[in-house]
């Protein structure tokens, strides 16, 4: 008589089904998979609907209903929560006064004016033998603004450059006599003080400030001492790469930038404890985490950021799963080094700026009762029997040895939203399994605060797909070089654009970055995180600790489906001598579905043997 039975594995992203018709001798006739995204955090009874999900998507290719499946076996999943942050270290403070770096769409003009701050309507009385900057309020309109302007102009006013609320620039600087640097979407125009001294700048398009994100260029335009000099550093820093800018000199204002005490990880291990100061460094972090050899824990010093952070994690744990906070451990971390685009305190335009930060993914392991507790769910739900079938990366590499020229040794690396996990295991039974935070989902944060973009979905394209960029309406340059065309002309929206291309369709990116930036900054957050990660899970599943025990390696997981991620680790491991390819599961599957497809042969070997 057939039964069907399936293997459930729950991710931090999706939940994978393998649904098997087996014959009375415990045969597999047939296996199919089904895929739903993981509802709720990982490990906990909310996946319940997309375990159900998956399952209804696996029963109708087999023409089955929920009701007809015998038996579930799902992954105990080590219930590990995967989370991530930010910690900023540095962060530019303007005080009183002073703006720095505003960089607006469209500035108008062109050069740099060096002269008086006064507002449009003062101009009648001005003094004629000073050079001014007007300040345009949204009071006026831009023909208001540029007529009054050239009147003062022809009566003998030297207007040098104008400061415009409103985003009014290109047309005012078209419509005054003069070639002036104009600057808009000033929003806290009022906050400028009136008789200061100030430096407006645009550049030609394409081109960005010279003068103004020169420390010595401010410098020589305010006659700055070497100690008013210094200050000016951190001005400079953030209009690198603008291509408009003020600077303004007050008698009070300054800016400086500000080490923020992000604080000390503390790692608990087996023997000793060890600390490290966030602000020492990603690899200062993670040096100390190898000292102490076996992680018991990690906490952060109260009263910081990475103190808040990590007793956020434990906290949100302990309320998901209903334990105790103090029984809450962190089995693991991975800090990275970046550059977050943080605010400029005190701006008045919403400048940013670029300033260095380090990420944090830090992994929490909680009970198994966890996941019993969700496998009695699923049998109320349903009405199909569910127990907990083997550890993650031990059904991973059973599932993976079903690709097609796959033996054992085999290692296994499963690089999904959460966690990258690596399994080994031989011929003789030597069996060693890890877990390790940081993958899909830390390399979207990163290069969403990279780029400054305003939303998590765009880097997740970004991530995902090529680049290519529409250079005429019939037209488009790849990233990678090449070129295709068109015969009928592309949408007017994407000319001079960078796009992502997704299933053949062109999809404008949200950003004014290039195309050879947006592809530095994606390719090094995947080095960085994806890449280094998958080596430091396999040193630690090697039978020697190093790389050079290992001779092949099999890709898993959601993000080995990366379109480059897989040549990235390939070429990699080539200089250990390692061959790495992705798996391709039951010959059908690709990378995906390993740990289901395990489960599911697994149970049905201890059945029948």
């Amino acid at each position: 008589m057939k039964r069907y039975a399936a293997g459930i594995d729950v991710g931090n992203a999706t939940t994978e089904a393998a649904l098997g018709c087996v014959d009375e001798n415990g045969l597999l006739q047939a296996v199919v998979s089904g895929i739903s995204g993981t509802t709720g955090l990982k490990g906990t009874k909310e996946n319940k609907r997309g375990i159900l999900h998956a399952l209804s998507d696996a029963c109708s290719k087999l023409g089955i209903c929920l009701k007809d499946i015998n038996a579930l076996y799902l992954n105990e999943a080590t219930p590990v929560i995967g989370d991530f942050a930010m910690e900023t270290i540095t962060e530019t403070i303007i005080t009183e006064s002073t703006m720095i770096g505003h960089n607006p769409d469209t500035p108008g003009g062109l050069g740099l004016g060096v002269g008086i701050s006064i507002r449009l309507e003062e101009l009648p009385g001005a003094d004629r033998t000073k050079n001014y900057i007007v300040l345009v309020d949204d009071g006026f309109s831009f023909d208001e603004a540029a007529l009054q302007m050239n009147q003062a102009l022809e009566q003998g006013c030297k207007i040098v450059g104008a400061i415009v609320q409103k985003d009014d620039g290109v047309l005012i600087a078209n419509r005054v006599k003069n070639i002036i640097p104009v600057i808009d979407e000033v929003r806290l125009i009022e906050n400028i003080p009136l008789g200061a001294l100030c430096a407006v700048e645009v550049a030609a398009k394409g081109a960005t400030v010279e003068r103004l994100s020169n420390p010595y260029g401010i410098a020589g335009i305010f006659s700055l001492s070497p100690e008013e000099t210094e200050h000016v550093i951190f001005v400079a820093k953030a209009l690198i790469g603008s291509r408009s800018a003020v600077v303004l000199k007050t008698p009070k204002g300054q800016v400086e930038e500000r080490i923020i005490p992000a604080g000390e990880i503390i790692f608990c291990g087996e023997h000793y404890e060890k600390s490290v100061a966030v602000d020492a460094g990603a690899e200062a972090v993670m040096e100390a985490q190898e000292k102490v050899g076996v992680l018991l824990d990690v906490k952060g010093s109260a009263g910081t950021n990475v103190g808040g952070m990590l007793s956020s994690i434990k906290a949100t744990m302990a309320q998901i799963t209903g334990q105790q906070q103090d029984t809450i451990r962190i089995q693991d971390i991975l800090a990275v080094d970046t550059m977050a685009s943080q605010s400029v305190a005190g701006a008045m335009a919403g400048e940013y700026t670029m300033e260095h930060s380090v990420a944090i993914a830090a992994m929490v392991k909680t009970h198994k009762l966890n996941m019993e507790q969700l496998a009695s769910e699923v049998t109320e739900a349903a009405g199909i029997p569910a127990s907990i079938g083997g550890v993650e990366g031990d059904m991973a590499a059973r599932g993976a040895l079903t690709t097609p020229g796959t033996d054992t040794p085999i290692c296994i690396v499963d690089i999904g939203a959460g966690s990258t996990d690596a399994c080994y295991f031989d011929k003789d039974g030597y069996k060693r399994t890890v877990h390790l935070a940081g993958a899909g989902d830390m390399v979207s944060a990163m290069i969403c605060s990279e780029l400054g973009l305003d939303s998590i979905e765009e880097a997740e394209n970004i991530k995902k797909y090529r680049l290519a960029k529409a250079e005429s309406l019939f037209y488009i340059r790849y990233e990678d070089g090449s070129v295709e065309f068109f015969q009928k002309p592309l949408e007017s929206r994407l000319f001079a654009r960078v796009a992502i291309v997704r299933d053949g369709e062109l999809i404008p990116l949200e950003t004014r970055h290039s195309m050879e930036r947006i592809r530095q900054v994606r390719r090094e957050v995947k080095q960085k995180v994806l890449v280094e990660n998958a080596l430091r899970a396999l040193k630690k599943v090697s039978p020697t600790g190093r790389l050079y025990g290992l001779s092949h390696v099999v890709l898993l997981g959601g993000s080995s489906l990366d379109f480059e991620l897989a040549n990235m680790l390939t070429e990699a491991l080539s200089h250990y001598g390692i061959t790495a390819g992705k798996g391709d599961v039951r010959g059908c599957e690709g990378p995906r579905n390993a740990v289901a497809t395990g489960l599911l042969l697994s149970a049905l070997e201890e059945e029948h043997g």
